[in-house]
Parts: C-alpha cells; structure tokens; sequence
C-alpha cells in the first residue's frame, strides 16, 4: 500500500501530534468536529472531503474512551469512501496486559487488538503504525487482512542519550527484563550496557541485589520503554547511584505519569532530568522532563 497526499486526523487527546505530523509531512489536516453531551455520550462530524483519499488517524488508547474515538472515527471514514486507512497508534494501552499470568486473567492486550481489528476495511486495507511495544508478539494480535506495524524510536534514544550524557556513558535498565535491548542500543551508541539484579521477596515485593557493570565514577542513562509509576526506576536509579555512578538521566518512550508520579519521581533528586517522547498526551515539557516529538518519525512511517 503507497500512501500519497494523506489527509492527517486526530482524536481529542493527539491533536497536537497530528498537528506536528502533518507539518513534519506536509501533509493536509483533516478536520473533525468532536463534542460531547452531557449523559456523557460523544459526537463527531468529518468535516473535510474523503473520498479515495488516503486517511491517517493518530490517537493512542490511552483510555477507554480515547479508544472508541479511534473505533468511531476510523469507521466513520471508511465509510465515506477512502481509499486506504493508517491508524497511527503511539501509545497502546493494555500493552502490559499481553499475557495472563493467572487463571481467568483477561489478556487486554488482545481484547484491544481485536477491536480495532474490526473496523472495516478501505479499499487499498487498514495498517497500524505502533511505537516501541512492551512485548514484541502484540502485532500477533490483530486480526484479518489488518497490517500492524512494529515502529521503533531507537534514532530518537540514541539522539537523548548523547544529548544528555556526550559519547562517554554506561547505558542503563531497570532490570534484566529490557537488558537485550538496552544491550543492543548501547552497542550501537558504542557505551557500556549495565542492569541491575532483582530478587523476588514475595509476591509484590522485589529487592536489587546488585548491578551488571562497573559504574563508580561514571554518568548514567537509564532506559526503559514506559515510565508510569516510576518506581522500578526510582528503585533502579538508587541502585546505580549507590553503586558509585556520578549523574543519572532518565530516557522513556512513553512517558505515562499517573497522578502525581512524575513530581515524586523528581523529589527524590536522583536525576538530573528525563527525556520522553510525545507518545502519550500525559507528557508536558518541564524543566525536569524533555518532550522529544515522534512527529517526524511518524511522518516518514506513513509514506514507506
């Protein structure tokens, strides 16, 4: 599927990254009238021309009702007639949720998956642009002729890292879990790689015992592919600060931040800053946290 001339729309909570998509691509805004009622209830209108156009509609699930806005506006194009259908989807939610671990569990993941499986389909078919996933099988998860995506922000990573720390750094994780790809990452940035041990105390209690790699004297990067609570990491960064290391930064895909984590996270002055990307609409720039776009990336995704 050749994407030309794309029209770029946004639910509420991506407006702004579908602005930047569009301006990073040149792309035309499409426009939607979206409000809501008071029993709680939505409207939406499209406002501008689809017809064997191809459409591209950025919204994450960042909740249940962000997630019927993509289902609702993504059905409602495809029956006005496009020609092809991009769901750029930066922040999946439930992205944790990709397996049951109990019985009687309910793989979320999948459950979402499935949903946006059904849109219907335009003409050239339906494709999913995702952002550095949790777990690498959810593309699996979608269903019929849908085309889910893999994208990966590493340039984006690699670019905050050395703007944080220079060429001279270890590149760090908050446990063994994320060691293969923070692995990877720190051999193409050319740096040392470092994670720390965990021991389980009981069943929600873990406990670091130790980290990988010599830090003593030197600066931190600590990667992870969400920060939301911030405790693995506020746990982590301890670790590595007591283990000798000189500054700590943090870097994260999505920067998630419920209620007033990233205020604790900063409290407890173990880093000197954080760099997110703009995958979830809870990241606001600060003078503690970095918002680096995925604008761009997205728009060289949408065209390939």
């Amino acid at each position: 599927m050749k994407v030309i001339d794309p029209i770029i729309f946004g639910i509420r909570e991506y407006a702004a990254l579908a602005d930047g998509i569009a301006v990073a691509g040149n792309f035309t805004r499409g426009k939607i009238t979206a409000k809501s009622f008071a029993d709680g209830e939505d409207y939406h209108r499209i406002e501008t021309e689809v017809v064997k156009r191809h459409v591209v509609v950025v919204g994450g699930t960042v909740d249940d009702r962000s997630t019927l806005e993509i289902y609702d506006v993504a059905s409602g194009l495809i029956s006005f007639g496009v020609e092809s259908l991009t769901l750029v989807i930066p922040y999946f939610g439930y992205s944790t949720m990709e397996r049951a671990v109990k019985r009687g569990e309910i793989v979320k993941a999948k459950t979402r998956a499935r949903l946006l499986s059904s849109i219907p389909y335009a003409a050239q078919g339906n494709r999913l642009l995702l952002l550095d996933l949790h777990a690498a099988g959810i593309p699996h998860y979608f269903e019929g002729a849908v085309r889910a995506v893999h994208v990966y922000a590493e340039d984006l990573v690699i670019a905050a890292a050395r703007s944080l720390a220079g060429d001279d750094f270890v590149f760090a994780c908050t446990d063994a879990g994320r060691a293969k790809w923070v692995e990877s990452l720190a051999n193409k940035i050319g740096v040392d790689a470092a994670f720390v041990f965990k021991r389980r105390v009981d069943g929600n209690t873990t406990q670091i015992t130790g980290v990988s790699a010599k830090v003593e004297g030197r600066n931190v990067v600590i990667y992870d592919d969400m920060i939301r609570t911030g405790g693995s990491l506020i746990d982590a960064g301890r670790a590595y600060r007591d283990a000798g290391a000189r500054k700590l930064w943090a870097i994260a895909t999505h920067g998630v931040f419920p209620g007033d984590a990233l205020a604790r996270i900063e409290a407890t002055k173990i880093f000197e800053s954080i760099v997110v990307t703009d995958s979830h609409p809870r990241a606001v720039a600060s003078s503690f946290l970095r918002v680096d776009s995925v604008a761009r990336l997205y728009a060289e995704k949408i065209l390939e």
